[in-house]
C-alpha cells in the first residue's frame, strides 16, 4: 500500500510521468555535440517517476512540514523574521515588472528604473548616505563590496592599509567577508557592558587599519554609547568606519548610520524591509556610502539625467560589476513596496513598537534564566541557559523543547561571547497575544528544566522527526538515495 509519507522515490514507478509539455518550437540540439565530455551523463538521471497528482501531494506534504513566519512565531535572534506583507508580493508579479528583460533597451524599461533610482534615493535618505548601490544579491556580499571600495578607496590614496577590526559580537560574516576581501581581521573584545571596549580599540588602530566593521546596535540588542568617540578614533586613523545593516530594524527613523559617523553601510533587505528570508532564494544586500566613496560604486550606476533614467558604467574608479544585471529586481522591488506603503512615520513605528516587544519580552523572561546584560535593550536581547546548564540541561535541550509547543527557537549560541546564549528577537509584527503565549511555554520549559529534566533532555516529542545524532549527522552525511544501499528511511531523512 503507498502511504505518501513515503520517500517519493518509494512510491516512483516506472513509465510514470507528472507533467505534460507542449511540442517544442526550438530546433533540438544535440548536448554531446556541444559539451566536453565529462560534462555528459552516461546513464540517464535516476529520477523518480511518479504522476503529476502524486508530485503535487510530495510537495504540498514537504511544504507543511517547513516552518516559517506564516506558520507560527519565529523569534530567531539577529535575523528579523518580520512578516512578509502581501501586498510585495502582487507588485513584484504586475506585468509590467514581471515581464520584462533585463537585455531591453533602457527606453522601453524607463518605470523599472525609476524604481530603482527611486529606492536608492530612499535608502540613502534612510541610511544617511550620499549614494546607494542596489547590486549585492545578499548582506554578505554587501559586506564584500563595501570592503572592495575601502580597499579601492586607500588604493586611490597610495596607501596599502591590512587590518580591518571586527567586535568579538559581530556576526560571521563579517570576519569572512574581510578576509576573502583580503584583509587580516583583529578581534575587539566588549567590555564588562557588550559595548566595544574603546580603551582596546585604541591599542589596535594604527597606520594599518582599513576599516572597523560594527553593527549598531550590536549584537547583544544593545547600543554603542561610545559610537561618536569609536568613529572619531578610527578616522583620525585614516580608517572608514562600516555599518553591518543587520539590525538597521532597531534605528529606523530614530537615527541613521550617517548621523552615527559610518563612511559604508549595507542592509538586509530580507531582514528590515520584509522580503523573502530563507529558504536559499534571491536576496539583496544594498551599500550605501559618503560622498568620498561614490567614485567606487559597482557598476553600472542608475542615473537621472533630464528626467531620463541611464544606465551609467563610466565611472573609471568602480570596484566594477558585483552582481548580473542590475540586482535581483524583484525583491527591491518588494522592499520599495514595503517602504512606500510604511512612509516615514510608519518606519519609525516600526522600530518603536519592536524596541519595546523586546524589552517586554525581556522583562518577563529574566527571573527565570540568568540575564548577562540585564539593561533596556534594543530590538533583541540575550539570556543565557548558564543556571539550567549546572542542573544537566543545554540550552540546545531548551530549544528542542521549543518545537513541542509550534515555535521556531530563537538562535542559540550566538553571540559566543554569552555561555549558553540564547538570543530572542520578537519584531514588531506580532501581538502581545503571542509573546505573552511564547514567554508563558519559555517559563514552563524553565520550570520543567527544575521538575522533570526528562522531558527537556528528550525533546521533541510531537515532531515528525525526534531527537538525531547530531554528530553522526555532522560526520556521515546521507547525501543521496540509491536503490543499490540499503538505507532506512528515518536515517535518510536524518
Amino acid at each position: 500500500m503507498v502511504e505518501y509519507n513515503d520517500l517519493i522515490f518509494e512510491i516512483s514507478r516506472e513509465g510514470r510521468v507528472g507533467s505534460s509539455l507542449p511540442e517544442s518550437d526550438v530546433d533540438h540540439v544535440d548536448l554531446n555535440d556541444k559539451l566536453p565530455k565529462h560534462l555528459i551523463r552516461d546513464l540517464p538521471a535516476e529520477l523518480p517517476e511518479v504522476s503529476e497528482l502524486q508530485l503535487v501531494r510530495h510537495y504540498t506534504a514537504l511544504s507543511n512540514k517547513n516552518h516559517g513566519i506564516d506558520n507560527g512565531f519565529y523569534p530567531l535572534g539577529s535575523c528579523t523574521m518580520k512578516y512578509n506583507p502581501k501586498i510585495n508580493e502582487d507588485v513584484a508579479r504586475l506585468e509590467g515588472f514581471s515581464r520584462i528583460h533585463p537585455y531591453q533597451p533602457t527606453e522601453t524599461v524607463q518605470g523599472a528604473l525609476e524604481v530603482l533610482y527611486e529606492l536608492q534615493e530612499e535608502l540613502a535618505v534612510i541610511t544617511g548616505m550620499d549614494a546607494v548601490t542596489l547590486q549585492p544579491s545578499a548582506g554578505a556580499q554587501g559586506e564584500w563590496t563595501g570592503l572592495m571600495m575601502v580597499k579601492a578607496y586607500h588604493k586611490q590614496k597610495g596607501e596599502v592599509r591590512t587590518k580591518v577590526l571586527v567586535p568579538d559580537s559581530a556576526h560571521g560574516t563579517n570576519p569572512a567577508s574581510a578576509t576573502v576581501a583580503g584583509f587580516d581581521t583583529i578581534t575587539i573584545p566588549s567590555n564588562e557592558h557588550g559595548l566595544v571596549d574603546l580603551e582596546e580599540l585604541k591599542k589596535h588602530v594604527d597606520e594599518n587599519t582599513a576599516a572597523l566593521m560594527l553593527t549598531n546596535p550590536n549584537t547583544l540588542g544593545l547600543f554603542e554609547k561610545e559610537i561618536v568617540e569609536i568613529a572619531k578614533v578610527v578616522h583620525e586613523a585614516g580608517g572608514l568606519l562600516y555599518y553591518d545593516g543587520a539590525n538597521a530594524n532597531a534605528i529606523l527613523g530614530k537615527t541613521t548610520p550617517g548621523q552615527m559617523g559610518f563612511d559604508i553601510v549595507h542592509l538586509n533587505l530580507h531582514k528590515t524591509f520584509t522580503t523573502p528570508h530563507g529558504g536559499g532564494g534571491p536576496g539583496a544586500g544594498p551599500v550605501g556610502v559618503k560622498e568620498k566613496l561614490i567614485p567606487f560604486l559597482p557598476v553600472p550606476r542608475v542615473e537621472k539625467v533630464n528626467e531620463v533614467y541611464v544606465l551609467d558604467s563610466n565611472q573609471p574608479l568602480s570596484i566594477g560589476r558585483v552582481k548580473g544585471y542590475y540586482g535581483n529586481f524583484g525583491i527591491l522591488l518588494r522592499a520599495y513596496t514595503y517602504i512606500r506603503t510604511m512612509g516615514a512615520e510608519g518606519l519609525r513605528q516600526v522600530s518603536e513598537s519592536a524596541v519595546l516587544h523586546a524589552n517586554y519580552l525581556r522583562k518577563k523572561l529574566e527571573p527565570y534564566f540568568e540575564a548577562p546584560y540585564s539593561q533596556i535593550c534594543k530590538h533583541e536581547f540575550v539570556l543565557s541557559g548558564s543556571r539550567q546548564k549546572k542542573l544537566g540541561v543545554r540550552t540546545l535541550d531548551m530549544a528542542k523543547r521549543l518545537l513541542d509547543f509550534g515555535y521556531h527557537p530563537p538562535t542559540i549560541y550566538f553571540p559566543l561571547n554569552v555561555e549558553e546564549c540564547l538570543m530572542i528577537e520578537p519584531t514588531e509584527t506580532e501581538t502581545k497575544e503571542t509573546l505573552d503565549a511564547f514567554a508563558d511555554v519559555m517559563i514552563q520549559i524553565a520550570k520543567e528544566v527544575e521538575e522533570n529534566p526528562g522531558v527537556v533532555l528528550d525533546a521533541p516529542h510531537t515532531t515528525v522527526i525526534g531527537r538525531l545524532d547530531e554528530v553522526q549527522a555532522a560526520r556521515q552525511p546521507i547525501l543521496r538515495y540509491t536503490k543499490e544501499k540499503a538505507v532506512n528511511k528515518e536515517t535518510v531523512m536524518s
